[in-house]
């Protein structure tokens, strides 16, 4: 097929390259704009634009498809089907009718459930056992379409964001191969009113720890915010990033949530709203992320002190 692909980060550049790989023609790729990053604040083009160049396919990076000219520039590509991946923009209703067969998106969920921007890291939060790959059609709608394929793929106990994201990647590319291997024999399904979520966007707000919540709770959003944005919590006026620990169901019940209850040469236990957490991975400010002991070893924690 002739092919006009949108995307931008990792997952999309893994779905680009199936395409590719496959034989379809990609005529144009479209992708964000280069975001400063880093210290030196350089502006770093997008995986889905590295990977394009890879591959000497025309790149574009407009700050809005609702211009005429890019709207012009996707009709003389003459394509039969857009193919947006965490595109990172909104298509314009004009977009949508552009190419012969309309547009077919890739998300990172079982929809109708995880609609929106963070299907993933919102699936590990609220504890889902199962997630998986939807191929839709695309309409004016959030994540509404008919659900052409849809693939599953289980989610494991220690799965964090990015080991999930990878997973679901290459699950994406899969799918996509496949569905347009067999474009023409799809049934297109409308998703069901049952069973709608949405995932929101993550925010950096979401950080603090609320050693209220549950040991469970708080396990599963240091994998969800792995790596982004981390979860912290803050002890003798430093803010110390907490990236993995396991549960202990049976703690002390009439200890303050966010108190110290172990600390010895290698173990970092705290009291939550129900349950406690045994830390095992930590990173202080302005340093890499380290095992608990060698944490222990560079600060003397003791019991009874208290995360706020």
């Amino acid at each position: 097929m002739k092919l006009i692909f949108a995307g931008t980060p990792h997952f999309a550049a893994l779905a680009l390259d199936a395409l590719v790989q496959v034989g379809h023609e990609v005529k144009l790729v479209l992708t964000q704009p280069d975001k400063r990053a880093g210290r030196g604040m350089r502006l770093v083009e997008s995986a889905v634009a590295l990977a394009a160049k890879h591959r000497g396919l025309r790149v574009e990076k407009p700050d809005s498809l609702k211009q005429p000219a890019i709207r012009q520039l996707l009709l003389e590509q003459d394509a039969d089907l857009m193919i947006v991946v965490a595109y990172g923009m909104l298509l314009p209703e004009s977009v949508l009718n552009t190419p012969r067969a309309g547009c077919i998106n890739i998300h990172a969920s079982l929809l109708p459930r995880w609609r929106g921007a963070a299907p993933i890291q919102r699936a590990i939060e609220a504890g889902d056992t199962m997630t998986g790959i939807s191929v839709m059609k695309m309409d004016a709608g959030l994540d509404t379409g008919d659900v052409l394929l849809q693939k599953r793929l289980a989610i494991l106990h220690d799965d964090t964001s990015a080991s999930l994201f990878e997973k679901l990647a290459l699950l994406g590319a899969d799918a996509i191969v496949e569905a347009l291997a067999n474009f023409g024999g799809l049934t297109p399904s409308p998703q069901p009113s049952a069973g709608v979520t949405y995932a929101k966007k993550i925010s950096k707000a979401e950080a603090r720890i609320d050693w209220n919540q549950s040991a469970e709770v708080i396990e599963r959003r240091l994998r969800a915010f792995d790596p982004f944005p981390g979860n912290e919590s803050r002890l003798d006026n430093e803010n110390l990033k907490i990236w993995n620990a396991s549960v202990i169901a049976n703690g002390q019940m009439d200890v303050v949530p966010g108190t110290v209850v172990a600390a010895g040469v290698n173990e970092l236990r705290i009291q939550c709203g129900h349950g406690q957490l045994s830390v095992k991975t930590v990173q202080r400010p302005g340093c890499k992320r380290m095992p608990i002991d060698q944490y222990l070893l560079a600060k003397k924690v003791s019991c009874g002190v208290v995360f706020s």
